[in-house]
């Protein structure tokens, strides 16, 4: 096992963060809630947290969620770095905030990740020591126009657009896994890859 970082942020989507028909497709980030902990099985995540009472809120990638965006169960947890952050931040500015993009768990990281170093899977250690859960890593999460031109600050002409997708492109923008077995982590737990 290869120590990646400490989770820093948890969250859910309570509903989509992209509105509108195509091509005018706009993103915001605001149906993001952070929470304390995850309950992370196959079919995608819960967060509980101080914010609603402490109740349990599902993901919209949870196979439960009535409009869920997960129906195949094939991207129900999502992973992003804050070296990541970091890198989108110098390009795009301020507007960059840790956990904009929308992942699930976010783990301090000291360098960009990419599915080669994933691909094995990760593990969630919880603070007394004990594994939480493993996620199995499936693919890249792919940049999209209306996060783009969020980041932007608006929307933008092709070309433009083709290079700022091309950088949030081979793991940028996280990674979609699926939970093996099921486990409730915690800000605070350690991210592994196997």
């Amino acid at each position: 096992m290869q120590p990646v970082g400490t989770i820093v942020r948890l969250q859910i989507q309570r509903s989509s963060l992209k509105t509108g028909e195509k091509p005018n497709r706009v993103y915001d980030p605001a149906p993001i809630l952070a929470v304390d902990r995850l309950a992370v099985s196959p079919d995608g995540v819960l967060g509980s947290g101080r914010e609603g009472g402490g109740g349990w809120f599902v993901d919209i990638h949870h196979r439960a969620h009535p409009f869920t965006k997960n129906e195949d169960g094939l991207h129900g947890v999502s992973v992003g770095f804050t070296s990541h952050y970091a890198l989108m931040r110098d390009r795009f500015g301020k507007r960059i905030a840790p956990g904009c993009a929308g992942e699930n768990i976010l783990a301090q990281a000291d360098r960009r990740l990419t599915l080669e170093d994933l691909q094995v899977g990760l593990a969630i250690i919880g603070q007394d020591g004990r594994e939480q859960v493993r996620l199995r890593v499936l693919q890249v999460a792919h940049p999209c126009r209306p996060f783009t031109g969020w980041a932007l600050g608006g929307r933008v002409e092709a070309e433009v657009l083709k290079s700022h997708l091309q950088f949030l492109d081979d793991g940028m923008r996280g990674f979609y896994c699926v939970g093996e077995g099921a486990g409730v982590v915690s800000v605070g737990d350690r991210l592994v890859a196997l």
